[in-house]
């Protein structure tokens, strides 16, 4: 869960988003131990042999997140919600070229069943997963946001509820279509 002091975060991102280029040096300290706890959970789910460091993707995020140009920050939940699909992008960049690296380019193949169902299995197959959701996206973007705050980002429903403006229920229930149809997408491939 977030921390529970947003105020200072939710001004700092308005500050910078008004120029003031303070504001960010002073919010680094303040979202970076969270943007860290995340990025661990994350990569928690990986495989072992994942050549990624949290702080390596935490540093990635980070950088593209404050590289932002036409977003106007409005609270800490807007920003972690970005940041899910900042390390989304960044796992999935990460993937491929590992991909490609290995000879003949085949990807690694996992049970994505259970992986899709419970979200918590290891050996997610992150180029599968990115395919599904850009297809997801296109049928439903709201879903597809859920999915990437919620597996990428660590945000619980009810963070994910205030970044997306819509009730706890709704998100529970595009939680469980997203799964759903994420299942058989990827088990038809």
């Amino acid at each position: 869960m977030l921390d529970p002091a947003p105020t200072g975060v939710t001004q700092l991102l308005v500050n910078w988003s008004n120029g003031d280029k303070a504001a960010l040096d002073e919010m680094l300290p303040l979202v970076y131990q969270e943007l860290r706890r995340i990025a661990v959970n994350r990569l928690r789910r990986e495989n072992p042999n994942h050549t990624l460091q949290p702080t390596a993707l935490v540093n990635e995020a980070y950088l593209r997140l404050i590289d932002q140009r036409d977003v106007n920050w409005q609270n800490r939940a807007q920003f972690f919600g970005l940041a899910a699909e900042m390390m989304r992008r960044i796992l999935v960049n990460h993937a491929l070229h590992r991909q490609a690296a290995k000879r003949g380019g085949g990807a690694l193949r996992v049970s994505l069943e259970v992986a899709v169902n419970s979200f918590e299995q290891k050996d997610v197959n992150l180029v599968a997963l990115d395919e599904a959701l850009k297809n997801l996206a296109t049928i439903d973007p709201r879903q597809c946001r859920i999915v990437e705050m919620k597996f990428f980002g660590g945000l619980t429903v009810a963070e994910i509820a205030e970044v997306l403006q819509v009730s706890s229920d709704t998100i529970e229930r595009d939680w469980k279509m997203a799964r759903a149809w994420l299942h058989l997408e990827i088990s038809n491939r």
